[in-house]
């Protein structure tokens, strides 16, 4: 266990020896952490969650209960992982075929929110602040901003840093959000902050 002891860890959680975790963290009922994580400051690790070794889990994340991060999955600062997300870390697994030198890394970007029973096959690229809705399946990379949905999951939309939707939008157009009034422009397929 890692010796910072500025955390709280569930007494039915177990956590390996060897992992690191952050100030301000909190690990709830029934989640393993395997040796080699990391774990940022002030996450929030629900009911039954799984962290295999070297998987990498930035400051200020949220994972529901019943998630899985495994080896080769990267969450940067302040991600939502909603209840039962998944990810994968083979592209085609076989039960009697040992592959764990395919593993592909996964990367979810700073303030992405994934939404509940989404699926993030291995090898994607999930930009910032995008959105992916719930039970949607992602089989490529998602544009920071992003609004994706369905099976497999397809650009929809575009939302805000603080997460709402932001009104249609055609290339070049300026945009401002609903909610908080920040100001986007959408160019080359990509949104950006102004």
């Amino acid at each position: 266990m890692a010796t910072n002891c500025d955390y709280f860890i569930h007494p039915s959680a177990v956590v390996d020896e060897g992992c690191e975790i952050g100030a301000g963290t909190r690990v709830w009922h029934f989640s393993h952490l395997m040796a080699a994580c990391r774990i940022g400051c002030n996450c929030i690790l629900g009911q039954n969650v799984y962290v295999d070794g070297d998987a990498e889990i930035g400051n200020g994340c949220k994972i529901q209960n019943n998630v899985s991060v495994y080896r080769s999955v990267t969450l940067e600062d302040r991600v939502f992982c909603g209840p039962s997300v998944v990810f994968t870390n083979v592209i085609n697994p076989r039960a009697f075929i040992e592959r764990k030198e395919e593993f592909r890394p996964t990367l979810v970007r700073t303030g992405a929110t994934l939404g509940a029973n989404a699926t993030i096959v291995c090898g994607i690229t999930v930009g910032a602040y995008a959105l992916v809705g719930a039970g949607s399946v992602v089989t490529r990379d998602v544009p920071d901003h992003a609004l994706v949905l369905g099976v497999p999951a397809r650009l929809s939309g575009w939302v805000c840093r603080c997460c709402v939707a932001l009104p249609p939008a055609e290339e070049g157009d300026l945009l401002a959000c609903p909610e908080c009034g920040d100001k986007y422009r959408l160019a080359d397929g990509e949104l950006t902050a102004l």
